[in-house]
This record gives C-alpha cells, structure tokens and sequence, in this order.
C-alpha cells in the first residue's frame, strides 16, 4: 500500500495501537499527525518514530477545547487529510455495581465524545474520497463481565460511525470500524491484572493476544484504495475471540 505524501491524523498515537499505526503508515510515505494528553509521552513516541514525517499535537480528546487545537494545527498546515483515525481510549472494568460517575464520566468522555466532536471539527478538513477508521473492540458485541461501561462506549461508536458513513458518502468518504480483540499494549497492562491475560489469550481461537502491528496493517487496508468499496463496516480483527466460545 502506498500512502506517499498522503496526510494522516491519529488520535492517541502515543503508544499501543496508535502509534504501530502511526510507524505503517510513515513507513509508506504518509505525513503523520498524533496526539496525546502528555507532552513527554509525545516527545518519548516522536523520538522512538524519530522521522521528519511525524508532527505531534497535545490534545486531549475528551476536551472540546483540545480537539480545537487540534483543528487549529490541521488547518494551519494548508493541507486536507486524507486519512483520519479516530484511536484515542481509555478503559476502566469494574462490575456495575462497583462503578463510579467519574469512571463512567471519563470513559464516555474519551470514547464517544472526543471522537464524536474530533470527527466533527474535521470533517471540513477531510479530502474528497478521504477515510476515517474508527477504533472500537469486540467488547461492543460481546458481554464480558465488569465490561458494562466500556463495551456501551464502543457500540456507541460502531452507531456513530456507521452513520457518519452514510452522511459522509456524497464526498466519497468511507467511514469503517476496526475491533480488536485481547492486543499486547500498554493501555491492556493497565486495565487487566497480569493473572488475567492467560485467560484472554486461552479465549481466542489462536491461543494468543494480537499485536499492535497486527491492527496497524487492518487500519491501513481499510484507509487503502484496496477497500474503495467498503463503508460502513466493521471488521474484527480478533485471533477468532468471538466466534471461539461458539464453536
């Protein structure tokens, strides 16, 4: 796939997913955009990238202000994005009856409405037949225990997403969803016990957690002229999570 001189904006390309994605596509030529809440852990993924195609932005998602300023920095480029990937998430699990406001609250924040107002504020900066690939997770279709809050964020954004593709299909832009399953990255280490992983890898059908390049390589074929005919889709890319408990 050949993204030369296409432009590229990841929200939460600091670590993990986001930023695996960000090395795919400078690795094929694209000026890449990312964001993060933290300035240090932008400069950490700037320096471990360390090429001249990477810019950063400091923004924090769930804050309409911050998804300006990342607006603002697009705008002022002068360029239209080809490519925008709506990654930023956070995850809390915790059984309905422990959560809390602030834990609900912080998760809606992120994964809903940041990607909601993000999506929002550049769509007028996004190119005729642009791509936006939303990041949800098998979780949405899935009802693990202690999930409630989490899962109810992402099939939040599988609706939005979805009809964002509709809106959007007179400009030629497609609009998909790519769901992960169980994948080796920080944001996993901080929301599972390490005794848990095991058992998230025993779940798929392939005996084993993804990995990060893994979901950079989906993001790309769906961002690809090779996906000129899917919209509103959304492909799991799970090592078999769901189906396995099925079979």
């Amino acid at each position: 796939m050949n993204f030369t001189n296409k432009n590229v904006v990841i929200t939460g390309g600091t670590t993990g997913i986001g930023l695996a994605t960000a090395k795919a596509f400078i690795n094929e030529g694209a000026n890449v955009w990312i964001t993060g809440r933290n300035a240090d852990n932008l400069q950490k993924a700037a320096a471990e990238v360390n090429s001249p195609k990477l810019r950063t932005v400091v923004s924090d998602t769930s804050k309409l202000a911050d998804i300006t300023i990342l607006e603002n920095a697009v705008a002022e480029s002068g360029n239209k994005l080809d490519v925008l990937f709506l990654n930023a998430g956070i995850a809390v699990f915790t059984p309905i009856e422990q959560a809390t406001e602030a834990d609900f609250d912080a998760q809606f924040n992120t994964n809903v409405k940041g990607h909601y107002f993000t999506l929002q504020k550049l769509i007028p900066h996004l190119a005729e037949g642009a791509a936006v690939v939303f990041t949800s997770s098998t979780v949405a279709t899935a009802s693990n225990l202690g999930t409630s809050v989490y899962s109810a964020t992402k099939g939040a954004l599988n609706k939005i997403a979805q009809i964002a593709a509709n809106e959007l299909a007179d400009r030629k832009i497609r609009v998909n969803i790519v769901s992960p399953g169980p994948v080796q990255t920080p944001g996993l280490e901080n929301a599972v016990p390490a005794e848990a992983k095991p058992h998230l890898a025993a779940a798929t059908a392939m005996q084993r957690l993804g990995d990060p390049d893994e979901i950079a390589k989906t993001v790309l074929f769906l961002a690809s002229d090779s996906a000129s005919f899917i919209t509103g889709t959304e492909l799991l890319v799970d090592g078999g999570y769901i189906t396995y408990g099925l079979k």
